[in-house]
């Protein structure tokens, strides 16, 4: 017995106590290690302690079994047991710098027993002063995560906090490092903290570095793709990564991009029997679809679609957020949703029209160049028939830019096909006053022409059928927003609906709705005062419809008639007779275009210019009384009236002209002198001797007046007053006694200081001379020695000795 207990104790251990045997080996090497190293851990010295790290780190690399790449797992778990017992658990207690990184590639899954402590020291480190310490210790939280994926839930949630608190850090480098170990922490952790993190990724998207907004897609875009309960944040997590694909890097948009394509494979697969006739049976991009070749895939299409009315009431209240990024963020997302939700966009109609309104408002263009996209994707998969009934009574009770803004964005953005049938209704609407004229703000007009640019550039020939209305809408901006600045494009638009229609230009487009447009005009216009809109629409179709107004005289004289009378508004009868002289002065070509002006002619005269010649006082009533007789020069210089009908208008109004060379305006002074010119040399030898002899004392008085160009015209006008008496041989004895008047003062101007004044006057001395001669040269002789200087007086002596003697 005493022998085979020998031949047992002799014989050699077996497997197990031999491992025993190793490890309790180990444990004493690392035991002598610590001995000796980590009390420097402790020191007060930094210098100390950092030694003591690097000589604790070397030894462990020494210690670290070198195998073959296969066992190298079963390697590392040989070398963590021991060494986890032991050193872990007094590494943890004495760390007093960032040290955990070390501890966690140590002790890998086997600090799960420990994550008390290394979330008390994760909670420190990652607040810590120095960036680079912040940067190491989300490297440790991160791998921390990843080692204990079975119980790291248990920390998870306590480290969010100091990883938010350090999200907005100065240095971008660990702003970025927070956003990823926020991913892993979250990843491997607890679900619940999504809500808790979701506000601060949310802001990093508006990070001015872009590897933060990258590292932001790249975490939302992981978590979309492998969290656990990723299907419960699905409504908040797409807005986040979708948001990433209008990112202005694009190595951001198209990482964005790729996870969310990966994203909506990964779905579709993992719901392949909810979406098998959809997959069997793939319906084919919209035909006015923006972009077909890269319509989103079917698994893409339906997670915004299911998630849609959980994500457009957050959008709706951001896109009128204060700060100006959250706006064109907001508005960007919009755009991107209903590019996936295409058709299904029809349910949530009314809740995105609303929130369109609300962008096309903003003062940020970006914001509006987001809104008017997301509109027309609206006309692209919307019916007509659908969004016509939300817009135009959106439209009808509040006018508004943004809602005008809307509605061609909408157009632009639908199949002409689609839009043919409700085009009349379109431009009926928009021609409806409270609409076209709702507001004088110049943005207001921009948006109502820009209406009506899209229905003539998508419609094309289809606007036929309410060309009439278009043309309304036109002639409308052009009267309240035309002397803004939108007056060309008025133009512009009008030469447009005319192509669109083969008309060759916008005077014939005026010409085939001037008729009705007068029409429409006449009816109100008892009513008119100068601030009434028809008024103004009125003024724009007289100055700009050419031709086509000698074809509707009869409706437009009356109105002229009418609102030209005395007791109507004075501005308005200013306005009225600025545009009536304007068309006279080209009349042939606008009023009398079908030789038809004549029948009007004691319509004009009598009922029109006489009324207001008159005279009253005030300085309104004097701007009238110079627009009444700018009016007539321009009707008398048209060369539409014939000889005989300029006599009947000098029979009417001369005495009012000749009252009108009194006026205070220089130009009515003016103006004046040069009808009685023309009045005398249409006359002929035919005028009236006792009418004829009023005209020239008032000439006379002209000589002086304080305008140089009045008395000039003075000076010309009595040349053709002595021309008409010259040809009245009959009566020629009878005006002598007028004629030695005249010659008396014509040779007191002769010395007149202005030089110019001088040669006129000589000339209608001149002119004169004929008549009476002999008396001319006695009253020139009899005041020669009283001028500055006998020059004039000396040379008109000459001219009258060269005149062959009278017969």
């Amino acid at each position: 017995m005493a022998a085979l207990v020998a031949a047992e104790a002799a014989a050699p251990p077996g497997p197990a106590e031999a491992a025993e045997a190793a490890e309790t080996a180990e444990a004493a090497e690392l035991s002598r290690a610590l001995s000796r190293l980590l009390p420097g851990l402790e020191a007060d010295s930094k210098l100390s302690r950092r030694r003591a790290l690097e000589a604790l780190q070397r030894a462990i690399e020494a210690a670290w079994p070198e195998e073959p790449a296969a066992e190298s797992a079963a390697a590392a778990a040989g070398f963590q047991g021991p060494w986890a017992r032991l050193l872990l658990p007094r590494l943890l207690r004495c760390l007093a710098d960032p040290l955990l990184g070390l501890a966690v590639r140590l002790g890998g899954a086997a600090l799960a027993p420990h994550l008390d402590d290394a979330g008390r020291v994760l909670r420190c480190t990652l607040l810590d002063p120095f960036a680079a310490v912040r940067r190491e210790s989300c490297q440790c939280a991160a791998s921390l995560a990843r080692a204990t994926p079975h119980h790291f839930h248990m920390q998870s949630e306590s480290l969010i906090g100091p990883l938010m608190q350090s999200i907005s850090h100065q240095h971008w480098k660990v702003r970025v490092a927070v956003i990823e170990a926020t991913g892993s922490v979250i990843q491997f952790g607890s679900g619940k903290s999504v809500d808790d993190v979701l506000p601060h990724f949310a802001q990093r998207l508006f990070d001015d570095v872009p590897q933060v907004r990258q590292a932001v897609t790249c975490v939302v875009g992981g978590w979309l793709l492998d969290l656990r309960d990723r299907y419960s944040f699905f409504h908040k997590l797409i807005p986040l990564l979708l948001s990433s694909l209008e990112d202005d890097i694009p190595e951001i948009a198209l990482a964005a991009a790729s996870l969310w394509e990966k994203v909506g494979l990964q779905w579709q697969r993992e719901n392949e029997d909810d979406l098998k006739d959809k997959l069997d049976f793939a319906s084919p991009p919209p035909a006015h679809h923006p972009s077909p070749d890269h319509r989103p895939g079917v698994g893409c299409r339906e997670l915004v679609f299911r998630n849609l009315s959980k994500i457009l009431p957050a959008i709706c209240h951001d896109v009128t957020d204060w700060v100006a990024g959250t706006r064109v963020k907001a508005a960007q997302l919009l755009a991107v949703l209903l590019l996936h939700a295409e058709d299904h966009v029809t349910q949530h109609l009314e809740v995105v029209l609303r929130t369109l309104h609300r962008a096309c408002a903003d003062d940020d263009r970006a914001v509006v160049r987001s809104g008017t996209r997301s509109a027309e994707l609206v006309g692209a998969f919307v019916s007509p028939e659908v969004f016509l009934k939300l817009v135009l009574p959106a439209l009808k009770k509040s006018p508004s830019p943004s809602g005008l803004l809307i509605l061609a964005s909408i157009v632009r953005g639908c199949p002409r096909e689609a839009l043919r049938p409700h085009l009349t209704l379109i431009a009926t609407e928009l021609a409806r006053p409270h609409i076209c004229q709702g507001s004088e703000n110049h943005l207001y007009g921009e948006h109502l022409l820009l209406c009506v640019r899209t229905l003539v550039s998508v419609c094309r020939e289809d606007c036929r059928q309410c060309s009439l209305q278009l043309l309304e809408v036109l002639v409308t901006t052009e009267a309240l927003w035309g002397a803004a600045g939108l007056g060309d494009k008025v133009q512009e638009t009008m030469d447009a609906l005319a192509a669109a229609q083969d008309i060759d230009g916008r005077q014939d487009l005026y010409r085939e709705h001037a008729g009705p447009l007068v029409e429409w005009l006449a009816a109100s216009h008892h009513d008119w005062t100068v601030h009434s809109a028809e008024l103004l629409q009125f003024v724009v179709v007289v100055n700009h419809a050419g031709p086509a107004l000698g074809e509707v005289l009869p409706h437009l004289v009356p109105v002229l008639r009418s609102c030209l009378q005395p007791s109507r508004d004075p501005q308005m009868r200013l306005w009225l007779f600025s545009s009536l002289s304007r068309v006279l002065l080209s009349a042939k070509q606008t009023v009398d275009s079908q030789g038809h002006f004549h029948h009007y002619f004691d319509t004009v005269t009598k009922d029109i210019l006489v009324p207001n010649l008159q005279w009253h006082a005030g300085k309104t009533a004097a701007a009238i009384r110079t627009a009444a007789v700018s009016c007539l020069w321009a009707l008398i210089s048209s060369e539409v009236l014939s000889d005989e009908q300029i006599r009947k208008v000098q029979e009417t109004l001369m005495p009012q002209i000749l009252t009108s060379l009194e006026e205070d305006s220089q130009m009515t002074r003016l103006i004046s002198c040069q009808i009685i010119n023309t009045f005398l040399k249409t006359s002929g030898g035919v005028a009236d001797a006792d009418k004829l002899i009023k005209v020239y004392p008032e000439l006379l008085k002209r000589l002086d007046d304080v305008s140089h160009e009045v008395r000039l015209a003075a000076t010309s006008t009595l040349v053709t007053w002595l021309a008409c008496v010259r040809s009245d041989d009959d009566a020629k004895s009878c005006y002598q006694s007028h004629i030695q008047f005249l010659y008396r003062e014509l040779l007191v101007y002769l010395d007149d200081p202005d030089g110019t004044v001088q040669d006129a006057v000589l000339e209608v001395l001149k002119a004169g001379s004929v008549l009476f001669p002999e008396l001319l040269a006695r009253e020139t002789e009899a005041v020669v020695h009283k001028h500055r200087s006998p020059a004039l007086c000396q040379q008109l002596l000459q001219h009258l000795q060269a005149q062959p003697p009278a017969q």
